[in-house]
């Protein structure tokens, strides 16, 4: 099997290759997560309990408010955040976030994302280039 190569709108932060953490559940900093304990903590999330740190997030859309631009950063700050997030949309608060917190972010795929890549599995962001590669 080769690597698969996503098509996407160009998005912020650098390139990074991590492990895939995949679900069709939406994205919300503030009620989706522990940003203490650094895992899904809303128990109707299909990733609840698992870790998120370091993680590439492969998620339906983006949901919420101001809040996650802060949340964001302070993930970040204490090493407690995911390596990318990748959507099939997202928000222009959640965009804002990301890029106060240098976070890399993705979305805007042809395809449902969150269909093609599997948990586990090794995937590289480039946001410049406007591709996800799942390897």
């Amino acid at each position: 099997m080769g690597d698969k190569v996503f098509k996407c709108s160009p998005g912020i932060g650098a390139r990074v290759t991590g492990t895939a953490l995949v679900a069709s559940d939406n994205f919300s900093a503030r009620y989706d997560l522990d940003r203490i304990r650094g895992v899904f903590s809303r128990p109707a999330h299909a990733l609840f309990g698992e870790s998120y740190v370091g993680k590439i997030l492969v998620l339906n859309t983006a949901k919420g408010g101001v809040a996650s631009s802060w949340m964001l950063l302070d993930m970040v700050a204490r090493e407690m955040a995911p390596a990318a997030l990748v959507l099939n949309s997202t928000n222009p608060i959640l965009v804002q976030g990301a890029a106060f917190a240098n976070l890399t972010l993705v979305h805007g795929f042809e395809v449902d994302i969150t269909k093609q890549i599997q948990s586990g599995g090794c995937v590289t962001v480039d946001p410049v280039e406007g591709i996800v590669i799942w390897e």
